[in-house]
Order: C-alpha cells, then structure tokens, then sequence
C-alpha cells in the first residue's frame, strides 16, 4: 500500500534526509586510501548521532553496520570492515539511511579514491547523471515506469548496463514502503504519480554484465564478472509543482 505524506511529514523526512545528505558530505571529504570501510562506518555513526539521529541500517533484519560501502565490483550492501582498506584507484559506494523525528531519510553516493581509471570516472558521472534524467518532467500523472525508461535508456547509450535485482522504493515511516521503482523498464506504464507520494530513486550501474552473485554473508551483492559497480540515490516527493528532490 503506498502511503501518500503530508506537508507536515514531508517537512520531518526532509529533515532526516537533509541528515544522510550532510553525513554523505561529511564522509566524501573523509575517505582516503588507506582507511579501511569500517573506518569510515564509524565516522558516520559518530555523525550521524551527532545530528541527533539513528543509522536506520544498524540491525535492520541483523545487518551488523551503520552504512553499506561497497568497494569496485560490489554493487550495494558491501559490510564495512577492518580487514578491508581502501587503495588508491577505488571507488567506493556509501549507501546510508537517517531516522530522525519518526522517519527515514535514504541516500547513495560512489566516491574515487584517488586517481582513477577513465572508465570508472565516467561509470560514476554516467550513474549520478541517470537519476537527473530520470526525474526530469516527472510531474503528477507521470508514469512510475518513465522513471526505470529513462535511467535504463541513458545508462545503456553510454555504454553501461542496468542491475535488475535491486530497485528502488518508498520512504517514510519505514525504511522501505511500496511502491517497489525499477531502473528499468517501458515507458508510460505502471501505477500514476500522486502528490505526497516520497521516493528513493538510486541506480545501480555496472561496467560489464548485469549478472549479480550475492557472498556468502547473505548480503554483499557483487557484479559476477568482476566489473566496476556503481550507486546514486536520493529521495524524492511529488508535488503540485513537480518534483523535490529531499537529500540534495
């Protein structure tokens, strides 16, 4: 069931996404090689409940982190840890989600560490940029699968591919709410855009095949054929006026 927000409930969600916004900031100025994913699992803890937050992530179904980072051919839900340090040439996707006053705030970054190859560059540009194609004339009436159209559409003419077995969702007092929002698809199907509905767009892009092996921790998602992985969200609300993008 999709739970329309009020503007009093999308004010609270701003300010939790406002939070995964700053903390995102915060960790992108941080992360060097060297470091180790834990490491900068602690600095968003610390930030985090800085704000006055919780790290919505922290055991959530027994996930044992504050965030996910996952480094070069991890897709999403890579678990921080010691062992794990960063090297010059890496890119690594922070994914995190703010609770704060009652709701969720859900946001996703790749970041470089250090130089790095000119195809890794453009899978980080081509993935961020997606997400901009994506909600570009998205209004009331829109859709839902205009978004995946569009993502699936720009990230192939550049010649990446679309992951299909995660997708994007909705936000609120949850974590993860319907509807369920694909980075594929057919445009001008699927359910119709409402006011007050509130989004987490985030693609998920490889380099080279779409096929995905999960490790044997359960979560950790990696590209099968060892190719670079990329990630971009944010949250999003529908409005009269169009589109707000939350965590920006």
């Amino acid at each position: 069931m999709i739970t329309l927000k009020t503007a009093q409930e999308i004010e609270l969600l701003r300010g939790s996404c406002q939070i995964a916004r700053d903390t995102l900031l915060y960790l992108e100025d941080k992360i060097q090689a060297g470091m180790t994913t834990k490491d900068i699992d602690t600095l968003a803890y610390e930030f985090i409940k800085a704000q006055g937050a919780i790290p919505s992530c922290l055991g959530y179904h027994g996930y044992p982190a504050s965030i996910c980072t996952s480094v070069n051919h991890c897709i999403v839900h890579g678990i921080p840890s010691s062992k794990q340090i960063l090297q010059n040439g890496d890119i690594i996707s922070v994914d995190l989600v703010a609770y704060k006053n009652g709701f969720h705030g859900d946001a996703a970054r790749t970041f470089a560490v250090g130089q790095v190859t000119s195809q890794a560059q453009k899978l980080i540009q081509v993935t961020k940029e997606s997400f901009f194609q994506a909600i570009d004339g998205l209004f009331i009436g829109s859709p839902l699968n205009n978004i995946g159209a569009k993502i699936q559409e720009y990230v192939e003419k550049n010649g990446f591919q679309v992951v299909r077995e995660f997708v994007g969702h909705g936000i609120g007092r949850e974590m993860h709410e319907d509807p369920a929002v694909p980075n594929f698809g057919k445009a001008g199907t699927g359910i119709r855009l409402q006011a007050g509905m509130v989004l987490c767009i985030e693609p998920m892009i490889v380099a080279g095949k779409r096929d995905v092996t999960i490790l044997k921790d359960g979560w950790t998602a990696v590209t099968t054929d060892g190719s670079l992985a990329a990630h971009y969200e944010n949250t999003i609300v529908i409005t009269e006026q169009g589109v707000e993008v939350l965590s920006l």
